[in-house]
């Protein structure tokens, strides 16, 4: 196994998980202001509702079926379905859910680049992540055509190997189970890791926001006069 590979799939993956806790830590305690979307829809609302309602319900149902996928054992869910079923339901399923967040995700970036208002409004960081965000998905979609040389799912046992040997701190065993795989799975790993690592540093944040805090308020007394 080369050093490259083990850098990059067993280390980085820990780099980038310790920055994102550290890092979100360390903003909600000290800047708790930023902890936001920064939503731009009172801006200007056309097409807004339909294009972010395609993208988080495409996205939403992307990271469920992959911490699904990825973290649940062979042995485990050989109970009910086969490995090769398992593969063809997520190219199906997540070939569906990705269209659909691209769909939305273009429109997105369409606003936020042509929209005078929506741009002058815009961080860097915003313009970037959306970016990544549609790299990551291009990937994404393009891994669905790599699998069509291997649909026993054997590919799919190795990353889930890798993605369980990484939360169970192994990363060394994580970085020898896919060095073998095809370039794109490689790549749509590592963009996303770096998304991770830049999680602490953008809007994303807010995808971890919960209102608790309303839970432990005290009621607003309202009185008429």
């Amino acid at each position: 196994m080369s050093n490259f590979n083990n850098l990059l799939f067993g280390v980085y993956p820990y780099i980038t998980i310790f920055i994102c806790i550290v890092g979100c830590w360390i903003r909600f305690d000290r800047e708790p202001y930023t902890w936001k979307a920064d939503s731009s829809q009172m801006l200007n609302g056309k097409g807004f509702r339909i294009a972010s309602n395609l993208f988080h319900v495409g996205v939403i149902f992307i990271l469920l079926g992959h911490f699904v996928g990825l973290l649940t054992p062979v042995s485990i869910y050989h109970h009910f379905i086969s490995t090769a079923d398992k593969q063809m339901l997520a190219m199906v399923s997540g070939g569906f859910f990705g269209v659909l967040c691209l769909i939305g995700l273009l429109m997105l970036i369409k606003r936020r680049l042509t929209d005078p208002r929506v741009r002058a409004s815009s961080k860097t960081s915003d313009i970037l992540i959306l970016i990544m965000l549609l790299v990551q998905l291009v990937l994404g979609l393009m891994t669905i055509f790599v699998s069509m040389d291997h649909l026993d799912g054997s590919v799919m046992v190795l990353l889930g190997e890798w993605a369980q040997s990484i939360v169970t701190f192994q990363g060394m065993q994580a970085a020898a189970a896919i060095e073998s795989v095809h370039i794109i799975y490689k790549l749509h790993i590592l963009v996303g890791l770096t998304m991770i690592l830049m999680f602490p540093f953008t809007r994303l944040v807010h995808v971890i926001s919960v209102p608790i805090w309303y839970l432990g308020r005290r009621y607003q007394v309202v009185r008429q006069r």
